[in-house]
């Protein structure tokens, strides 16, 4: 997990990922930011993130983030 919320902050520096909980429902992140955080983490956790995988669900926290990771490794 920490290596995830290091990865988000080089992303958006600017956002609290360790307390938001609602990072696409408040607008937070964006489209190109959602695009971004899925290249790192196919990259840096070797999981193959699909279409299906990209819900607000899975990206409105660093902890839900976290167990998509968990459930796609």
């Amino acid at each position: 997990m920490k290596e995830l919320i290091q990865l988000l902050k080089e992303i958006r520096p600017d956002v609290d990922f360790e307390n938001n909980t609602a990072l696409i429902d408040q607008g937070v992140l964006d489209s190109l930011d959602i695009m971004e955080i899925v290249a790192e983490i196919t990259d840096r956790f070797d999981v193959s993130i699909s279409p299906a995988d990209i819900v607000p669900a899975n990206f409105n926290s660093a902890a839900a983030l976290w167990a998509m990771i968990e459930k796609l490794k």
